[in-house]
């Protein structure tokens, strides 16, 4: 049988985008979820000439229940967060299925953890992990890619940036402000000294340019660490950065220090939870629709010295239309054979430079 492409949590906000990105590039996904009237209802609706899409019920917090649903060389792609609470059960069952597994979290301890301690054991399943692939972190990665290939065996540090334009109102989804909310106290990492080091969120600041305009963006655990430094023997320094909180940045990475000690206090997680979840339940699913949202993002390579020796920028969509269309094109290039390599995978690392070029145009990301 030909591999299945399995949508869990295809009525949510990313899910519902996933879930037409994909029939719009003639898949069938069958979509997985808890609310089987929504559920039917979007396979009818996306279902077409063929008929209603297959759906499947599935409990996100049981991988017995997920496991169900894959197998060998099926792919599996959850927009289901918080990922560092619900995503443990759907990558376990990818992981003992053998199959694909794609997500959009943008969660660093989840990143982490996919790497550290998932990635190993996919590898004797013979599953492929591909975590993060959405706008968290893939047009970062591919800019850092392009430029330490224009940098060759100079490289020392490359540093990438986020930003974003045209936003108004609500910027994010219900599920992202909850994400962001719920790993707040999580320790980070950073790639620092040739090695993987843990370091909170928001330590460092990074001053760039992108679309024309000055940015200051807030070291982020990104999985640039993890990856990077596989196509560039000599990279010593990598460095992922957010520009989302305009002019409160310097005074985020002057807290940034006592997130450990916070971390720390009694009921400091409960708390954590209790807030994401407060404010996950006073705010829209969606994200507000003024406004024409714009991604830009930046990628600089240095040598030891110091000095730029390869910059490159990329624009594209806003950040749901793009997580989409990029979860919608690895699930299908995966569903036909187009991995390579088991356990946990980079963007590059699993399609190759030229292919992830081409499929990023497919998603709106193009090089300025």
């Amino acid at each position: 049988m030909a591999p299945r492409i399995v949508l869990l949590g295809a009525t949510g906000h990313t899910g519902g985008r996933v879930a037409r990105s994909l029939t719009a590039r003639g898949a069938r996904p069958v979509l997985a979820g808890r609310d089987a009237g929504r559920l039917t209802a979007l396979a009818t609706e996306l279902g077409g000439d063929g008929g209603p899409l297959q759906t499947a019920a599935a409990d996100v917090t049981g991988s017995g229940s997920v496991r169900s649903l894959v197998g060998r060389g099926d792919v599996l792609v959850t927009t289901v967060g918080p990922f560092l609470r619900l995503g443990g059960p759907a990558l376990t069952a990818a992981v003992e299925a053998g199959a694909v597994y794609l997500d959009s979290t943008g969660e660093p301890p989840f990143v982490r953890r996919v790497f550290a301690e998932a990635g190993p054991r996919a590898e004797r399943t013979g599953a492929a992990l591909l975590t993060a692939f959405g706008h968290d972190y893939v047009p970062g990665t591919l800019a850092a890619a392009l430029a330490l290939t224009e940098a060759g065996p100079r490289a020392h540090r490359v540093d990438v940036g986020y930003a974003l334009d045209g936003v108004r109102g609500q910027a994010f989804s219900r599920g992202t402000l909850v994400s962001l909310l719920g790993v707040l106290l999580e320790p980070g990492h950073a790639f620092t000294g040739g090695r993987l080091e843990t370091e909170p969120a928001g330590l460092h600041t990074w001053s760039f340019e992108a679309a024309g305009r000055r940015r200051r963006g807030l070291s982020v655990g990104g999985s640039e660490h993890l990856t990077l430094p596989g196509l560039a023997p000599s990279l010593r320094e990598v460095g992922v950065h957010l520009a989302w909180f305009g002019p409160g940045a310097p005074l985020a990475s002057l807290v940034a220090p006592a997130t450990p000690w916070l971390a720390r206090l009694p009921g400091a997680g409960a708390g954590a939870a209790w807030l994401a979840d407060r404010v996950g339940g006073r705010v829209a699913e969606a994200p507000s629709e003024r406004g024409r949202v714009r991604t830009a993002v930046v990628a600089e390579v240095r040598d030891p010295a110091g000095e730029r020796i390869a910059r490159v920028e990329l624009t594209g969509p806003d950040p749901y239309a793009m997580t989409a269309d990029l979860l919608a094109w690895a699930a299908v290039r995966a569903a036909a054979g187009g991995v390579r390599g088991t356990g946990a995978l980079g963007p590059v690392q699993a399609f190759g430079l030229d292919e992830l070029v081409e499929g990023a145009a497919s998603a709106g990301i193009v090089r300025a």
